[in-house]
């Protein structure tokens, strides 16, 4: 049965949305801190050829490259100041969580409230800065070795005189996303960084559908296909929406309270477990590990095939992990299913949780407090986490079988893709509805106000 703040919910009207003034300042807020995104990813990186790099990266697509220019937008393949966008920020934030997970020094400063959170946050920051420095280093010292190997030069001025402003241009630019996503955090609507990552996705449909209406006038793509592909992504959205929001519910009782009128009454609450606890993780931790080699042989060149062993061994295991191959799938599942389970194991602590609801008198009837209720929530969590790995793996493998039968490059519609849009549209819209719905409850304590002020007179 749904509560009244649901139904409340239900029947909220999009005629309020004009009187949410400070609702209407956020969402603009919003858009103009995206518009400022995107036109950020235009500026090219300080003494690189555009033209030249746009051809040196037609050759090394297929690899980790293409992820990550989907998720900021396309500005890795123009290499623009923000060519990294947040990932090093999404990386050192994980780094961190795992570090608090497994280091007693990190979670004790967890555990310290406002304050440990900021002191966190902090470290992130740091690593941030310090992640972005190193992969700017790499990325400056690649473009140089792979231009010369390719006979196309991208760098203008070689040397380090480059490396050193490619490194400052890439972490102010990082840093400076970082920032803007924490306004948006802040003064806007949804998270920032979400946000950000969902907006360089959705940047790349235009240049996705594109291709398929020239597929489509070419006869290169077929209409079945086309069609095939849509009722596809429509199927994957819905799922993906239908799975996101399923949760276990986890009868939680408190023990009888004397009310007003003298009548005891016990408490009754839910602990909602998520079926997908780890979010996108999984699919992003194990796609990265995969085509990791594939990307190093592509900066390498493919020079090394027929001189040596190892030549040779790298080409062959290219081959064998190529999209859409069968050992690139069952390893990407399998990849899948351990971060799901891994990742799980961090976020969510049993034990912890089972120690709070003894503090606050909570039980799960039939079970007794402290280590009984420990091992229970430990129990349910992995069958439903089980539920939850099968749900990322097919979401994601599904892709990646579809692009392997079409020949068609579906990054844009890859599982990881998919996930975080719809992840963040559902977030975003929640968060709406929260600021119309406290609206709403304004007006009715207003209206409760008025007519009490008639009955006094």
């Amino acid at each position: 049965m749904a509560s009244k703040a649901d139904q409340v919910a239900a029947n909220l009207s999009l005629a309020k949305f004009g009187e949410a003034t400070e609702l209407r300042k956020r969402i603009w807020f919003t858009l103009g801190a995206l518009v400022v995104f995107r036109l950020l990813s235009f500026v090219p990186l300080p003494g690189v050829d555009p033209v030249v790099l746009a051809d040196l990266y037609d050759q090394t697509r297929g690899g980790v490259l293409d992820i990550f220019n989907t998720f900021s937008g396309g500005s890795l393949e123009r290499m623009s100041l923000i060519a990294l966008g947040v990932m090093p920020y999404i990386t050192a934030s994980i780094v961190v969580q795992l570090a608090a997970a497994l280091s007693p020094t990190l979670a004790a400063i967890k555990k310290d409230g406002e304050a440990g959170r900021k002191k966190l946050n902090q470290y992130t920051r740091y690593g941030t800065v310090g992640l972005t420095a190193i992969q700017g280093y790499f990325i400056a010292v690649g473009l140089e070795s792979f231009a010369s190997q390719s006979g196309l030069q991208a760098v203008v001025n070689p040397g380090m005189g480059f490396r050193v402003g490619a490194v400052i241009s890439l972490v102010g630019g990082t840093l400076f996303l970082m920032w803007l996503g924490e306004q948006i955090t802040s003064r806007g609507i949804g998270n920032g960084i979400s946000l950000i990552i969902m907006a360089g996705i959705v940047a790349q449909m235009p240049t996705f559908v594109g291709n398929l209406m020239e597929g489509s006038r070419t006869g290169s793509i077929g209409a079945l296909t086309i069609v095939g592909l849509i009722a596809m992504v429509v199927g994957l959205v819905l799922f993906i929406s239908f799975m996101e929001r399923a949760q276990r519910r986890v009868l939680i009782q408190y023990p009888k309270r004397a009310t007003q009128n003298g009548v005891m009454q016990a408490d009754r609450s839910h602990l909602p477990l998520k079926v997908n606890t780890a979010g996108v993780i999984p699919p992003i931790f194990a796609s990265s590990l995969l085509l990791m080699p594939l990307t190093v042989s592509q900066f390498a060149g493919n020079t090394a095939a027929g001189e040596s062993t190892g030549g040779d061994f790298i080409i062959a295991l290219n081959q064998y992990l190529a999209h859409g191959q069968p050992l690139y799938m069952a390893l990407y599942a399998a990849g899948i299913i351990f971060f799901c389970f891994f990742y799980t194991a961090v976020v969510f602590n049993p034990e912890e949780t089972a120690d709070n609801l003894k503090k606050n008198g909570g039980f799960v009837p039939g079970i007794r407090p402290g280590k009984n209720t420990s091992d229970y929530l430990d129990y349910v969590l992995t069958r439903i986490t089980v539920v939850g790995a099968a749900y990322l793996a097919f979401v994601c493998v599904l892709p990646e079988y579809v692009m392997a039968q079409t020949n068609l490059p579906l990054f844009f519609l890859g599982g990881t893709s998919l996930l975080i849009i719809v992840n963040v549209t559902v977030d975003t819209v929640t968060q709406i509805q929260s600021h119309l719905l406290a609206l709403q409850y304004g007006d009715l304590l207003k209206k409760a106000k008025l007519k009490g002020g008639r009955r006094k007179r």
